[in-house]
């Protein structure tokens, strides 16, 4: 597993390659920015009547049955709880705590906290007692109508992936059938194998598998996929969304970028706020701190050097900006006051099933 900050050099190549017309891949950025660590994946065997209650903190969670049905409770004023079947992959944005159940009437029995120990309504830590091998809990000899379920929980994802999960709904479900369900399968068979390089794998599948839900929802007309990823199919607004993205620490003023478009500064401005839901300037100021979030991680940057790659004129002006938007100045950030995404945005509250109504 590669390192903290060699995860922060992967993800800053992503994120700014000076000299280079790069556009912008959100997705890439919510996998290759840094992690504090990497997934926690684990394969759950469980009896009815089960309920396990989740108060991991953790912002991103992805969760599918090999066996059985469940349902997801959240705690977040405004979801639905949503039961998943085999083949179904939800994706759970944190942190507010939720619950897994075989019912929803089923009273909690054990809580996940935020160090992934598990433990009883009593107090009881069963992490050990009720672990069955390799990444792999539960009860030891399950009944006939036992559920297995595999979940992988990302803890730290970067913040140019911040930006595509402050849109996120509470919970969203791919039903079963919406995609190839091979990448399940391989999950199931690879996650209590203990092979060299094992980890590395598991979160190649674990990544695959939440890229493939993320697609499909930004796909999905209607899903509530955040402005500015529809707009880059906007013949005005995608073109002026390509010029930030490519070259964020440019200069740009409105009239410039419609010059580059070829409208008129007004259009622009209009047709841009109206589909992204704010002004290219200060769209532009939260993707050029995004990147800078992310460049303030690597090992040898400096406020100074990150300042005039994202576009600012001094470390005293990033400084600025960023306390302003953020609370924390990009010292205090980078020395870990704040945690990886805290100052992300709350995506709306609410449950999406794609392709069909919440259950």
């Amino acid at each position: 597993m590669r390192t903290g900050h060699a995860r922060a050099r992967v993800g800053a190549r992503v994120l700014f390659r000076r000299g280079e017309d790069v556009r912008m891949d959100m997705l890439t950025g919510l996998l290759a920015g840094p992690q504090a660590r990497g997934a926690f994946l684990l394969k759950s065997v469980l009896d009815p009547p089960w309920s396990v209650r989740i108060e991991d903190r953790a912002p991103l969670s992805v969760v599918t049955m090999v066996q059985g049905s469940a349902w997801l409770l959240p705690d977040e004023q405004g979801a639905e709880p949503v039961r998943i079947g085999p083949g179904d992959v939800a994706v759970v944005r944190g942190p507010v705590p939720y619950t897994v159940a075989d019912q929803p009437d089923t009273p909690v029995q054990i809580t996940v906290g935020p160090d992934q120990r598990c433990s009883t309504q009593q107090g009881e830590d069963v992490s050990d007692s009720m672990a069955l091998g390799v990444r792999t809990w539960g009860v030891a000899r399950p009944g006939a109508g036992a559920a297995v379920m595999l979940s992988g929980t990302y803890q730290a994802p970067g913040e140019v992936g911040g930006r595509l999960l402050g849109a996120l709904p509470t919970i969203l479900v791919r039903p079963a059938g919406a995609a190839d369900s091979t990448l399940i399968t391989l999950l199931a068979s690879e996650i209590s194998s203990d092979e060299p390089g094992q980890e590395v794998v598991l979160d190649r599948l674990l990544d695959l598998l939440l890229i493939g839900v993320l697609r499909a929802w930004l796909a999905a007309p209607g899903s509530g996929a955040p402005g500015w990823f529809r707009a880059q199919g906007d013949p005005v607004v995608g073109p002026a969304l390509r010029l930030l993205h490519e070259s964020p620490a440019h200069g740009w003023t409105v009239e410039e970028l419609a010059l580059k478009v070829g409208v008129s500064r007004a259009s622009l401005a209009r047709r841009f706020t109206e589909v992204v839901g704010e002004p290219p300037v200060g769209y532009l100021t939260g993707w050029r701190l995004t990147l800078a979030a992310d460049l303030l991680r690597e090992p040898d940057a400096t406020v100074e050097k990150v300042a005039r790659k994202v576009g600012y004129s001094s470390a005293f002006a990033l400084s600025a900006a960023f306390k302003r938007v953020r609370g924390v100045s990009p010292r205090e950030f980078r020395s870990g006051t704040t945690a990886p995404g805290a100052a992300m945005a709350q995506g709306p509250r609410g449950t999406v099933v794609l392709g069909r109504a919440v259950s």
